[in-house]
């Protein structure tokens, strides 16, 4: 494998375990890099290296909130109910975008899946992340800890992060963060759920990716391209624990307001790029 694609693989590793977490869209910055990063692989890879490439970004969710995600002590009968019972919300606000993803997939890819919607969909909620915080300037919020999210509250965020699976460029992050903070939810457990959901969601995306590849050229990729994913997949993991770390230390005495202009200005230059 030549040099130069490995230094691509590496920076969309980087794209992706930065943008994944920041509410910015991932998937819709790693559409604009392919605009102009080409990675020299099939149609067939790249389509399943752009979605499974964020599995890297999830193992840092895994590895950094372990205690809080695994029900299970070691050395003890003793079973974590307050998790157990967070699982079941999140899979409650999972289902909306996983039955999405499941048999629409394909279809909302074909339709959304430009520069267009990346922009105007970074455009709409950078609006919405700075109208929501205004309006939460002056009021407390009402969920302060991941155990105070209730089933209602967890489908709500979970109709929120349909959008992302609908519309790139939304930004699940973003998407789920949004809906959180307009019901309540602090932001710095609207961030801590927001990844947990993130678990399911890409494995899911993930697999279901990797069985459409399969079901369409089998297991026809080369050294090299696998290579590329294994790279991607090393460059979000590290790239995503340094990300998250700061993510969760910037909003104990920050808002989001700088995540809405940045998308509303990357929007505009999206669209002037594309129109000139």
């Amino acid at each position: 494998m030549e040099f130069l694609e490995i230094l691509k693989a590496i920076l969309f590793g980087l794209v992706e375990g930065i943008t994944e977490w920041l509410p910015i869209s991932s998937t819709g910055h790693m559409i604009l890099l392919d605009e102009f990063v080409k990675l020299n692989v099939s149609e067939e890879f790249l389509e399943m290296f752009l979605v499974v490439v964020q599995l890297g970004a999830i193992l840092a969710v895994v590895l950094l909130f372990w205690n809080q995600l695994f029900p299970f002590q070691f050395h003890s009968p003793y079973i974590k109910k307050d998790i157990f019972s967070m699982w079941f919300k999140i899979i409650i606000a999972c289902i909306p975008a996983a039955m999405v993803g499941l048999f629409f997939d394909d279809y909302f890819n074909a339709l959304f899946y430009n520069y267009q919607t990346v922009a105007i969909a970074l455009i709409v909620f950078g609006i919405l992340f700075i109208i929501i915080e205004d309006i939460n300037k002056n009021r407390k919020p009402k969920v302060k800890r991941l155990g105070d999210i209730t089933y209602p509250i967890a489908l709500i965020i979970g109709l929120f992060q349909l959008i992302a699976a609908i519309f790139p460029g939304t930004s699940r992050s973003g998407a789920t963060i949004i809906g959180a903070l307009a019901i309540g939810v602090s932001r710095t457990t609207a961030a801590e759920f927001t990844f947990f959901l993130a678990i399911p969601v890409m494995f899911g995306a993930s697999l279901l990716k990797v069985v459409k590849f399969i079901a369409k050229v089998g297991f026809a990729f080369s050294s090299g391209e696998l290579m590329i994913l294994l790279i991607g997949m090393a460059v979000a993991f590290i790239v995503s624990i340094i990300v998250i770390k700061f993510l969760m230390g910037y909003i104990k005495k920050n808002n989001f307001k700088v995540f809405g202009w940045y998308r509303i200005v990357l929007g505009i230059v999206v669209l002037l790029y594309f129109n000139l």
